[in-house]
């Protein structure tokens, strides 16, 4: 079971890493590259929007797979 908070917490610190905790590992490496690169164009002043999307985009992400892949487990069992 995933804990859906911690995946959220963990996202918080650095987008993509609830998704790697998720087991979603191409998924939270896309989302630390994005991150990356959104973080460099702030230069051009567009990563002041990216950024943020991108980073309250990861925590609500990881907090809703982690509760799909619980879900998941449960019908399995």
């Amino acid at each position: 079971m995933k804990n859906p908070g911690l995946a959220a917490v963990l996202s918080f610190f650095y987008a993509g890493l609830g998704q790697i905790y998720n087991g979603q590992i191409g998924k939270g490496i896309a989302f630390i590259i994005s991150y990356f690169v959104s973080i460099l164009l702030m230069i051009v002043l567009i990563g002041f929007i990216t950024t943020p999307v991108l980073w309250i985009w990861g925590m609500v992400d990881a907090y809703k797979s982690a509760e799909r892949i619980n879900r998941e487990q449960m019908k399995e069992q």
